[in-house]
């Protein structure tokens, strides 16, 4: 039988083809980035040692390197399993939870007049686009030369004028064999208490939207006029376009992330056609309305941590905590999102423009994880003085993060939260013993506790922060102080990058509490995937172009200032080996030891028995043994004599 395209596009984007192949194959750990939706492992087509099979979320496709086969979901099937082209298409829409059509011939003529509609939509997109160069496009042009568009991006995305015409699009399709039905089921005509239909769109700014296979699918309006009833006015629901569905820039941006890099979702059309021409070209925006959970779904088809962006006033952080609540209870592993805001009273049109794409790139690194922001709003402004209240906050975040449906995410959500409220709490409790009043206040003006300004010290997130704090600490890039056994390995891993390959497990999982260095520790990661960490060259000129050489350049000062000699550019490999290795079992000693003291003291202040007690004089005497080892160690390079070779 026949399957539509828009059913075999429907099964396929339900479900990754590495779900598909991953029945077939084991993914190689190496070069595999599952966040990324990038796998690679040995070919099912031919025998071979070395993965050359590559599989890629992002296009459906898979293609190997050796023997040269590629194709999509039903291709593997039917290629590999022998499957006919209807079984694969069986297996893939079971697998999609999507019910086989039966075989309908109304629904093929619906098929037709599908195709017919987005026909009507491309003669609709050409004449707004005439218009705009047009006479009567001048006021129109003018406006988006003032916006900063360059004629090149307004002939990118297709912008458009509609004249200020009750019949001028309806005439111009009719004369081209149009028909008035098609035009109503396109939405670009409209009934308002007459019997003849007019135009939707009139005098007003027009910003096609394209489906994921870049066909026109729908339109959005901005009124030139400041008397119009809406300022932005999106075409209805038809049966090309969902706005539910959809996400403006959805295909262009799908493309520029396969040089690498997260999605960024931000609030409207002229934010995103800002970033494009400012160099951000993953960009994409829901269409007037909050994100839905098919648009999260969207968005992680792209990538697995995309960017929310919200303008940076009350109305943008109210937004990022709808967003939260939203995508909190759908979070899986490499299945999250983190969450930006703009300085206030700037969206990102006014700060690129302004600011230029740094400013830009800036709000991008300063974006928090999901659980920062839970964090934020249950803390902002509160105060916690009595046991009531503390106990209140417990239940409140107890009872967000059971709403998390993955059964392990959901047990280190409510573990990093009770881990917070024993740091919050603790820390309340120290400083009114030290003579400080009004210390169960949540919002800490007092003590710091500012994401990215030092101060107390206190690591990010622990310490609930007022609503003015937390929005400059949305948008500022946390700083402060890099430590010292981190910055060693990581700056080891790039000035010799084969011990990234030897090390690759220890290194992949490498558990870093400084979101500098965890930044620095992704560029590595994504190089080694793209093969780019063949040499120390190849490394330097990733973190360049991740914006991150600012970071490197206070990790090597720091490791020069601590004559940590090894971990240096002109070390001899074989002493950056056994300082590396050195180094990182301390590392994961301490990591693991901290996490069980949390843990424990979490035990003894819940139930405060002999055992939990003695459980946790046991802990901090192993943690105080680890840390006097580690500063034996760290002074190796000084007292051996050898650090002279910084």
């Amino acid at each position: 039988m026949r399957f539509s395209d828009g059913f075999l596009s429907e099964i396929r984007d339900r479900v990754p083809i590495s779900a598909v192949i991953g029945q077939r194959v084991t993914w190689d750990r190496k070069k595999t980035n599952a966040p990324k939706g990038d796998y690679w492992a040995c070919c099912p087509f031919h025998g071979e040692k070395s993965p050359s099979f590559h599989c890629e979320d992002r296009k459906g496709r898979y293609h190997c390197f050796g023997c040269g086969v590629s194709g999509d979901h039903f291709r593997f099937l039917t290629e590999l399993d022998g499957m006919s082209f209807p079984e694969a298409v069986e297996r893939i829409a079971e697998m999609a939870g999507v019910p086989m059509p039966a075989r309908d011939a109304h629904e093929e003529r619906r098929e037709r007049e599908r195709a017919s509609l987005h026909d009507v939509m491309g003669l609709a997109t050409k004449f707004f686009e005439d218009r705009l160069q047009s006479a009567d496009g001048a006021k129109a042009r003018a406006y988006l030369r003032d916006r900063g568009l360059t004629p090149a991006t307004q002939q990118s995305f297709r912008l458009g004028f509609a004249p200020d015409s009750r019949n001028a699009l309806k005439e111009h399709l009719a004369s081209k064999g149009v028909e008035k039905a098609q035009m109503e089921a396109c939405g670009l005509t409209v009934f308002e208490d007459v019997p003849v239909s007019f135009d939707r769109f009139r005098d007003r700014i027009m910003f096609p939207i394209p489906d994921s296979r870049g066909r026109i699918i729908a339109f959005g309006g901005r009124a030139m006029s400041a008397d119009a009833p809406a300022k932005y006015l999106n075409s209805p629901e038809t049966e090309l376009f969902h706005k539910g569905n959809v996400l403006y820039n959805f295909a262009r941006a799908r493309k520029a992330l396969q040089k690498g890099g997260a999605v960024i979702a931000v609030e409207g059309y002229m934010d995103v056609i800002a970033l494009a021409q400012a160099g951000f070209e993953n960009a994409v925006a829901p269409l007037g309305t909050a994100l839905t959970e098919n648009q999260l779904e969207l968005l992680w088809r792209m990538s697995g941590e995309p960017v929310l962006c919200f303008d940076g006033d009350k109305a943008g952080l109210k937004a990022a905590y709808r967003a939260a609540d939203m995508v909190l209870p759908l979070v899986a592993p490499g299945h999250t999102a983190r969450f930006a805001l703009l300085p206030e009273g700037k969206d990102p049109d006014d700060l690129v423009k302004a600011e230029g794409p740094e400013a830009f790139r800036a709000v991008l690194q300063a974006a928090r994880p999901l659980a920062d922001l839970v964090w934020m709003r249950e803390t902002s402004g509160g105060e916690f003085e009595t046991p009531e209240r503390r106990a209140e906050l417990e239940k409140t975040l107890r009872e967000l993060t059971s709403r998390i449906k993955d059964e392990s995410v959901r047990f280190h959500y409510q573990q990093e939260m009770r881990n917070r409220v024993q740091s919050f709490f603790g820390s309340q409790r120290g400083r009114q013993q030290g003579g400080e009043r009004g210390g169960g206040k949540g919002s800490f003006n007092k003590g710091g506790g500012q994401w990215g300004k030092g101060g107390s010290g206190v690591q990010a997130g622990r310490l609930a922060v007022s609503e003015s704090l937390q929005r400059s600490a949305m948008v500022k890039r946390a700083g402060g102080i890099l430590p010292l056994r981190e910055t060693c390995l990581v700056v080891a891993l790039v000035n010799h990058p084969a011990l990234i390959d030897e090390n690759f497990d220890h290194v992949d999982r490498l558990d870093l509490s400084n979101a500098e260095l965890r930044q620095l520790h992704s560029v590595l990661i994504d190089a080694m995937a793209h093969h780019e960490a063949n040499n120390r060259e190849q490394v330097m000129g990733a973190i360049g172009r991740a914006g991150c050489s600012e970071i490197w350049e206070r990790a090597v000062a720091l490791v020069r200032k601590a004559r940590q000699w090894t971990a240096l550019e002109d070390a001899a490999l074989e002493d950056a080996r056994d300082a590396f290795a050195q180094t990182l079992h301390l590392h994961r000693s301490a990591r693991t030891l901290h996490k069980e003291l949390k843990q424990a003291e979490a035990a003894l202040a819940t139930d405060p028995t002999d055992e939990n007690y003695r459980h946790l004089v046991e802990i901090q005497a192993q943690f105080h043994d680890v840390q006097a080892t580690e500063a034996l160690i760290e002074g190796f390079g000084v007292s051996s004599g050898r650090s002279g070779r910084n």
